[in-house]
């Protein structure tokens, strides 16, 4: 009996040692992208039910999950932008994709609000420059023959993000890789110096942007695709964009997908890469990897556990990547090659 209690008592202290025990009664925060913040809502509900650490989320932009999981703030920094060089300097961070997402350029144009108007980058950059002021703009007129004569003459109202934003980053690569002139001017990042332009506007995340283009007639926006049914509610238009094979396409599932896989082969191993602007006849043009900004330094055993726990059932096919949770947002899931490429990341969290 006494060999029995010894053993029992050693198994014991074997489970308190397993990451699963060590994770139990963690605490995480995540913070960052308003974009991923609906599919990371759905996620952690539906983790936590049968996991005991407990995990808190907020909307705060790419720009500040970012700095804060640089800081030591958040576990993880929710991007949908991956780290710069410059930001990767003297930092050891990962750059962990989560799932695939888009953008949708968004507008409120009485009578049109049900139409896909064309747009291009070199038009929506000028409409940013300020250099394109009116609906009624000869440049989107020739994008628009079937309806041209609808085209108001009314200023066009430029909405922004207000806020570090990685939807900023997606869009502004997307004005930058289509047309010259931005990528020499403003540039891209998730904050940019925007044009002075008289009647812009900036709003604070997706919501914000959400909300200032249902109650600005004639503006126009750029909104993730998270928020497409928050964009339906609101009665806002989106547009099909020319993409690099000069084709106007619409952010479908489709589009996408072909997007994704015409770039997806070059993900290097640390997975910072753009697949804006990706090549291919059906390549939705504003696509991105939504990333978890981690440090692979985590000194509290409960929190690395926990930790790496939760992100290694986000990419599982079992876990985070089934479809109830991503087409919810509209999301894709990743690849099975770039899956690997994340777990092996989140391997390296010690």
């Amino acid at each position: 009996m006494r060999k029995l209690s010894i053993t029992a008592l050693a198994l014991g202290a074997a489970l308190l040692c397993t990451p699963l025990a060590q994770a139990a009664n963690a605490r995480l925060l995540e913070t960052g992208s308003s974009l991923l913040y609906p599919l990371m809502n759905l996620w952690v509900a539906d983790y936590q039910k049968g996991h005991g650490v407990q995990i808190t989320t907020q909307s705060t932009g790419s720009g500040t999950g970012i700095s804060q999981a640089i800081s030591g703030v958040a576990q993880i920094g929710a991007s949908d932008a991956y780290m710069s060089d410059g930001q990767m300097k003297g930092t050891p961070m990962l750059n962990i994709p989560l799932a695939i997402s888009a953008q949708q350029i968004n507008y409120n144009l009485p009578g049109l609000n049900n139409t896909h108007l064309h747009l291009s980058g070199p038009v929506i950059a000028g409409i940013y420059s300020g250099q394109i002021k009116f609906w009624d703009d000869a440049k989107i007129k020739a994008l628009n023959k079937n309806f041209a004569s609808k085209l108001p003459h009314h200023e066009i109202v430029a909405v922004h993000r207000s806020d570090g934003s990685g939807d900023t980053f997606i869009f502004s690569q997307y004005l930058s890789f289509s047309t010259p002139s931005w990528k020499n001017g403003p540039g891209y990042g998730t904050t940019i110096s925007w044009p002075s332009v008289s009647n812009a506007v900036g709003a604070n995340g997706n919501p914000g942007m959400v909300q200032t283009c249902q109650s600005t007639k004639y503006c126009i926006a750029y909104i993730g695709v998270s928020f497409l049914n928050e964009t339906n509610k609101a009665g806002l238009g989106y547009a099909a964009l020319l993409n690099r094979s000069g084709n106007f396409v619409l952010p479908t599932a489709a589009t996408i997908s072909a997007a994704a896989k015409a770039l997806g082969s070059k993900t290097p191993r640390d997975e910072r890469i753009s697949l804006v602007f990706a090549p291919g006849a059906q390549s939705y043009p504003i696509i991105n990897y939504e990333y978890a900004i981690v440090n692979p330094k985590q000194a509290d055993p409960s929190t690395r556990a926990a930790l790496k726990e939760f992100l290694s059932w986000t990419v599982d096919a079992k876990g985070g990547q089934q479809e109830r949770f991503l087409s919810s947002v509209h999301f894709l899931p990743l690849p099975a090659a770039i899956v690997k490429l994340s777990k092996a990341q989140i391997d390296k969290i010690e």
